[in-house]
């Protein structure tokens, strides 16, 4: 199959140029990401391969099936950049990962978390400037502080038995589908309001839906205990970054941990250094001590790399054979 790779880093290209020796499609690297303007570089080709901030709203969507493109590979596992009725409108079939490698995320997620609240990012810089200085760098232990984990899907169950079996936290939990084998282990799952009031710390692992969309806000701020902890490594949009700034200013939030960033399409993977950053709201998140952010990097492992390579070169090969794809996305997945 003739496949456009659109957003390809130097990462993209080994990793799928490795897993394609097993496949044999004819994969074309773009380094642009897809849009209106790019979507022309998908003539030719049967497929296209696309990452998290590429867009395939009904517009784009339009522009492929007219370049004879019959489907979309989303090398990532959220959804929420692709118009799926628009999709199925035009015969395109879309096919995700869903599972690439949730100990990725999961063990970057306690890692971010643990990074901040040990100011260990601090200490860093400092030692780096020979200041070994201990003052400002008091830190709190996990064990025995409640932990909320929204979303118990395979990355939050992880994150959640981490929290509860391996460092002794409470840990509450809110989902659509509870897990028994975490309630198992004494999670107890409850509203994501009742979450938000009650936990030290929550963490988010739920995909962006109208329904999740800023889940955290100011209300839910509002409401939380003093000194809460925000960490999100799943969708930026399940976060009122406004309103989290809001809760920082007020000293309602004692932290915050971030990997994604609700307007990260025109910031995220690519190297800014030399350039002046227009977004105010996220350049005045920076300015915080107790904000830590990185790039969309919780996935970044050579085993997820891996994972996502073979999963989505499978994924196209299935399509070219005509097969019935179980990793197919639906307009009934928009709902589930």
């Amino acid at each position: 199959m003739r496949v456009a790779v659109f957003s390809t880093k130097a990462y993209d290209r080994r990793f799928l140029e490795a897993a394609n020796a097993r496949f044999g499609h004819a994969l074309s690297f773009f380094e642009a990401r897809l849009d209106a303007q790019t979507a022309v570089l998908a003539e030719g080709h049967e497929a296209v391969c696309v990452f998290v901030n590429d867009r395939l709203d009904a517009e784009v969507l339009g522009a492929l099936a007219e370049a004879g493109v019959r489907t979309v590979a989303l090398r990532c596992a959220g959804y929420n950049n692709v118009d799926l009725r628009a999709a199925a409108a035009l015969g395109i079939a879309v096919v995700r990962v869903p599972a690439y490698s949730p100990h990725a995320v999961a063990e970057f997620t306690v890692a971010l978390l643990m990074a901040l609240d040990r100011k260990i990012h601090r200490a860093w810089a400092r030692v780096r400037e020979n200041n070994f200085a201990l003052d400002g760098l008091i830190g709190r232990n996990l064990h025995g502080r409640t932990v909320g984990v929204i979303g118990t899907g395979r990355i939050g169950a992880l994150v959640a038995k981490a929290f509860r079996g391996g460092f002794g936290c409470e840990v509450l939990a809110s989902d659509v589908a509870r897990d028994p084998e975490l309630e198992a282990l004494g999670v107890r799952y409850v509203e994501p309001a009742e979450l938000l009031r009650q936990v030290d710390i929550v963490t988010l692992h739920c995909p962006l839906t109208p329904e999740t969309r800023h889940i955290v806000d100011a209300a839910a701020i509002a409401a939380a205990q003093p000194g809460l902890i925000v960490v999100n490594t799943s969708r930026g949009g399940l976060i009122d970054t406004a309103a989290l700034i809001e809760g920082l200013k007020s000293r309602k939030i004692a932290g915050v941990a971030l990997d994604v960033y609700e307007q990260e399409a025109d910031l995220f993977f690519e190297d800014l250094s030399n350039e002046i950053i227009q977004d105010d709201v996220f350049q005045r998140l920076l300015t915080f001590p107790n904000v830590l952010v990185t790039g969309h990097q919780a996935f970044l492992t050579e085993e997820a790399l891996d994972a996502i390579a073979t999963t989505t070169l499978d994924s196209l090969a299935r399509a070219d054979a005509g097969e019935e794809m179980p990793l197919r996305l639906s307009l009934e997945a928009m709902h589930g």
